[in-house]
Formats: C-alpha cells, structure tokens, sequence
C-alpha cells in the first residue's frame, strides 16, 4: 500500500512540476514561493493590525507571534525529524528544479504548515478576508511541488496540521478577548 500511494505522490509530484511548467508559472510561483517576497506583505499587514486593531488586534498580533512558532516548530524540528522523508529534487530525475534544492527533509511542508496556520488563524478572527488569506495560502502552498522541493503529499498535510493549529489558537484568542479584554460584557 505504501508503495502504491508513493507512486500516485510522484505521478502528482511529476504533473505539477513539469507538465503544467511554462514561463509565466515559473516566474510567478518561484517568486511566490520564496518567504523575502511575501514577509514584507505580512509584517506591513502585522503593523496595521497592532496600529490600528485595536485590543483584538493587539492580541492578534501576539498570538500570530505564538501560532507561527508552535507551527514551525512542529513542522520543522519534530515531524521532518520523524519522518525524515528525502525531497523529490533530491529523490528524483528530471525535476523542473527553479530554487536550490535543501538538503532537509521534506514531510511536511513548513511553508504549507505556517501558512494555512496564518490564514486559519485569522480567518477565524477576521472572517471577510478569509477568501484573500486561504487563497494565498494556497498559491504558496502549491507553488512547493511547482518549484520541485515538495511532494504535494507533503503541502497537503502540511495544509491541514496548518489550518489545525490556527483554528486551535484563533478559539484560545477569542476565549482570551471575551474572557480579559472585551469591554462589552
């Protein structure tokens, strides 16, 4: 069985990555995918939040602070150490290969994981702009296997743990408003 859904994993793997390349997706999900060209985008978005969100936002800021760690953390040094699955660019011939290729491990994705983190957390706490923060979520997520360092298996769950934990910590952060700083009670 595990060999079965490793061979749908790489079939996947070798659509996304070399039968739907061409130049424009290249560009665009390879600048997508690197975290310098979307950081600045949520620490202008963080800034307007602790500006301008008042207690919910100020809590929001902190607890994205919090959500983000706990979901790298998880990602990045318990399960790719549990797992210890290889990278397609290093497992792979003929990887489309459009950034360097980490010699890390791979399940789950930590971009997949920190993102729908992000997304599912404030989603929860700021429900009309769901649509935006999953979308983008979404492209950074996909753009994993497009650039060859991800199994879509590994975006897939790392999308799910990601929105798990958000959604976790967004239901502490309302508890915690409506608990200490909500002046309407």
């Amino acid at each position: 069985m595990e060999k079965f859904l490793y061979s749908i994993d790489v079939k996947s793997f070798y659509f996304i990555n070399r039968s739907l390349a061409n130049p424009l997706f290249d560009s665009f999900f390879k600048f997508i995918t690197l975290p310098e060209h979307w950081i600045i985008a949520y620490i202008i978005l963080l800034g307007i939040l602790l500006a301008k969100g008042g207690k919910l936002g100020r809590l929001a800021f902190v607890g994205i602070i919090v959500v983000i760690a706990a979901s790298d953390q998880t990602s990045s040094n318990l399960l790719k150490h549990l797992f210890q699955r290889v990278r397609p660019c290093n497992a792979l011939p003929d990887v489309h290969l459009l950034v360097n290729c980490l010699h890390s491990y791979s399940f789950p994705s930590s971009h997949a994981v920190n993102n729908f983190a992000a997304a599912a957390y404030f989603s929860y706490l700021y429900p009309r702009y769901n649509k935006v923060l999953y979308s983008v979520a979404a492209l950074v997520a996909f753009s994993r296997p497009y650039v060859g360092v991800h199994y879509p298996s590994d975006v897939i769950f790392g999308a799910a743990l990601g929105f798990l934990i958000g959604y976790v910590f967004a239901i502490l952060t309302i508890k915690i408003y409506a608990r200490f700083l909500n002046d309407e009670k």
